[in-house]
């Protein structure tokens, strides 16, 4: 499956044997005449001009800068054809971004396979930019190399962005995905965050989306957002109503069991999740911020707090995008994804990661349960209270699976992410249980 190269086939004439000639025998002088047609005409066949991944034999490193983006390859010695292009985190900070090296690169090396990787050509949250590296780079393996078998996109945080967008809008150059912790649901992470920050101003009383600038909103939830809400472990009464809206947003099921490890995961991120957008959208400079939106926001809050839903989700405040900045047309990265994907996809995600939260998974499977697409998405679920810390045997045995899947068609088990309880979920792929688990000792 997904293997460009064609076979070689030997052709035999056979010359009919004995006197006089049958109907079907082929004189030598017209033999001769077809065997020089097929010398002239063999060269003028079109050929691909990029070699094949079978004529790849020596192991290649190689580095350098293509588009203004920092770049590594890797390629193992008897190169099986498989290519790997990985799309890392976010990274902080102005100029082009540093190269990482994959998570999975030792394994995907041992298996055989190549990989390359892109620093991209800028830093923070740029997808509409990265999936152009990533796609450059491809190009330039392809010229220097030679044309894969298959090729992978796995991205890591952010770049579980760039997969799905990637493999979305598209199609055809990807024949599999495989993203870790990712923001598998785009432009939901930003909806997220600026949806987290709206409830946490309504339920603290501090006008954070009034702030005039970052340092304003800083001073606001230092000396009003804490005292309001406390911490986790130490919340006050309406701390403990923030946390209920947060428990949801995160990706609680319908009947209101936690996720596990959720308020674990919550202790690192209960402030820098609460993001400062410019009070005017139209204003504001970065992509991402501009198409944030919470208009669809449908909060949920548990009974006996003091606040209700209904109260809830009339009084929070409602953030519309800047104009067009969620268009299809015009900014299709940071449009909604459409979970039309065409191949397979295979994603892993902590129940507790607090940054980027299980409710994007559960999202970007109601959207390929619309388009009519879920038999390409897989799911797995790790229950653990980080963010990217995946064991290295959940990761190898995830690559060797979507490798399996888009070779031989067989496609793997993983989690429902919609279930009506999500109490046991991810104990298939979660080696050790943590000694705060609640199914601890109860496996």
């Amino acid at each position: 499956m997904f293997d460009p190269r064609h076979d070689s086939r030997q052709t035999r004439d056979r010359v009919a044997a004995g006197s006089g000639g049958g109907t079907h025998a082929i004189r030598p002088s017209l033999a001769a005449l077809v065997v020089l047609l097929l010398v002239l005409l063999v060269p003028s066949m079109p050929r691909d001009r990029a070699p094949r991944a079978d004529a790849q034999t020596a192991a290649v490193s190689r580095t350098g800068v293509l588009g203004g983006a920092r770049y590594q390859i890797e390629v193992p010695a008897g190169w099986r054809g498989g290519l790997v292009m990985f799309a890392h985190g976010i990274q902080r900070g102005p100029g082009p971004g540093a190269v990482t090296s994959p998570s999975l690169g030792n394994h995907i090396l041992d298996e055989g396979h190549a990989w390359a990787a892109s620093g991209y050509r800028a830093r923070e949250y740029r997808p509409d930019l990265f999936i152009e590296d990533l796609v450059a780079l491809r190009e330039l393996f392809v010229n220097e190399i030679g044309r894969p078998r298959w090729t992978i996109i796995y991205g890591q945080s952010l770049g579980g962005h760039v997969v799905v967008a990637s493999l979305e809008l598209r199609p055809g150059l990807y024949q599999g995905g495989l993203a870790e912790c990712g923001l598998v649901d785009g432009i939901g992470i930003a909806d997220y965050l600026l949806a987290y920050t709206a409830a946490a101003e309504l339920i603290s009383g501090a006008p954070l989306l009034d702030a005039p600038d970052k340092a304003a909103f800083d001073q606001l939830l230092n000396e009003r957002v804490v005292p309001a809400l406390g911490v986790p472990g130490e919340y006050t009464a309406r701390g403990r109503q923030f946390d209920s809206v947060v428990k949801y947003l995160m990706g609680a099921d319908q009947r209101g069991n936690d996720l596990p490890m959720r308020l674990e995961g919550l202790k690192s991120r209960f402030l820098p999740n609460m993001s400062y957008r410019q009070p005017d959208v139209e204003q504001e400079p970065t992509p991402g911020g501009r198409a944030a939106s919470t208009l669809h926001i449908r909060y949920r809050i548990d009974p006996g707090l003091g606040l209700t839903e209904g109260e809830l989700n009339a009084r929070v405040r409602r953030l519309r995008p800047a104009k067009g900045a969620r268009s299809p047309s015009t900014d299709p990265v940071y449009a909604e994804r459409t979970g039309r994907i065409s191949v397979p996809l295979l994603t892993l995600h902590e129940t507790g990661d607090a940054w980027v939260p299980l409710s994007l998974e559960q999202s970007y499977r109601r959207r390929t349960i619309a388009a009519g697409t879920e038999r390409w998405l897989v799911q797995r679920v790790v229950r653990a209270p980080s963010h990217c810390a995946f064991d290295g045997e959940t990761r190898e045995q995830a690559f060797d699976d979507l490798v399996a899947w888009i070779e031989r068609g067989a496609r793997p088990n993983g989690d429902d992410v919609l279930a009506g309880d999500l109490s046991r979920i991810g104990l298939e792929w979660t080696p050790v249980l943590r000694v705060d688990d609640p199914l601890a000792g109860r496996r």
